[in-house]
């Protein structure tokens, strides 16, 4: 669990890549698309599908030269990095496989259409979940692959999700169409998807720098205690997920100003329960994932800890979506950076201390609720 949790931060730099892409995309297009300016609207498309290639492939190169040097510092031992380095060898062409349908997907919710995009993604959701435990654990037929089969299981499940939305685009959508002509960068386009989208994508940025920190601060402690962070950061989001969706659903501008108050008060009332349970109930909510005694005792303390703070994050991620719902995406980001600053100034000068102990971390952190995760 150390080495997945590891290696899968860089989840956190592609997120970043994904939603500045993203964000730029949907922008332009629904633009274009709203002013019957079709032919802009394919140009865009057509920008954005190529960057979307040339980050892939940028992200790959970087990938596997990072690597090493990556695990190894991050890593708590020598087994968790090899664990981590064999965990990536499948996983880094996984995320580079993401960026494709972020561009597709974008192209489609700027035109309205977005049941194919959600369809396939719970699709490759659904057969990472079965094709996981079959190559790790070598069910039946199936080679036990350990930490590899599950970066395998995902690279599988993102792969028939491309072919897919590929093959849609081909034969189902037709507003928008692949030109290769049109495939040439141009820096005009280019530069207003970056001026649109770099701010959201800035904010997976600095949760990417935070885990980074405490990953850093934390490896005195052991592989258990690091993948007990780990696990305990993915239960939190699994259960932000209501509260993401009730922010991100209220994007629209006009929605979100008529709604913002009855908004925070639904998403505070939703992360009190939510705080309440995994406060009372957090060993169990480890057991899911690790029947490891110290990591469940490491992920436990951290869920206490960081569940005081559920009713902050809640209007955290709705505030943030009247900001995006209005098209600024500044405030965010400051207002993330800010919050960065006064959890690792702190953080690394506490662990600098005698008697320093690990969940002084975890009430330092509170987690740190970002509007990236909303998103």
């Amino acid at each position: 669990m150390a080495a997945v949790g590891v290696a899968g931060n860089m989840t956190m730099i592609v997120l970043a890549l994904t939603q500045m892409l993203g964000v730029g995309t949907t922008t332009l297009i629904s633009q274009a698309a709203g002013k019957k300016d079709r032919p802009h609207a394919v140009l865009v498309f057509n920008q954005s599908f190529m960057m979307s290639i040339l980050i892939a492939l940028a992200l790959g190169v970087c990938g596997f030269l990072l690597m090493n040097p990556y695990c190894n510092s991050l890593s708590a031992d020598a087994v968790t990095a090899k664990l981590a380095k064999s965990y990536l060898l499948w996983f880094i062409p996984a995320l580079a496989l993401q960026f494709p349908p972020v561009a597709l997907g974008s192209a489609l919710r700027a035109t309205g259409i977005i049941k194919p995009t959600v369809g396939l993604h719970v699709l490759s959701v659904v057969l990472n979940i079965v094709l996981a435990p079959l190559l790790i654990f070598g069910i039946g037929p199936w080679p036990r692959l350990g930490v590899t089969g599950a970066a395998l299981a995902t690279f599988i499940s993102i792969l028939i999700a491309d072919v897919l939305i590929v093959i849609y685009f081909g034969k189902k959508y037709h507003y928008l169409r692949f030109r290769f002509p049109l495939f040439c960068p141009q820096t005009k386009v280019w530069s207003k998807m970056f001026g649109i989208g770099v701010p959201a994508g800035a904010e997976f940025v600095l949760l990417f720098v935070y885990i980074m920190i405490v990953y850093a601060i934390i490896r005195g402690f052991g592989s258990a205690a690091q993948a007990g962070f780990g696990v305990g950061a993915r239960v939190m989001q699994a259960l932000f997920l209501p509260v993401v969706a009730l922010a991100f659903g209220g994007r629209r501008a006009d929605r979100v100003r008529r709604s913002v108050y009855s908004g925070i008060g639904i998403a505070s009332a939703m992360m009190l329960i939510l705080a309440s349970i995994v406060w009372l109930t957090p060993a169990a909510l480890i057991r899911f994932f690790s029947r490891d005694a110290r990591v469940i005792a490491f992920g436990s303390d951290y869920l206490k800890i960081v569940s005081l703070n559920f009713v902050a994050a809640g209007i955290v991620f709705t505030t943030s979506s009247v900001f995006q719902g209005i098209g600024n995406t500044w405030p965010p980001l400051f207002s993330s950076m800010t919050r960065l600053v006064l959890f690792a100034l702190p953080a690394i000068l506490v662990a600098r201390t005698s008697g320093f102990e690990i969940r002084h971390v975890w009430y330092l952190s509170g987690r740190i609720p970002s509007s990236s995760d909303v998103h």
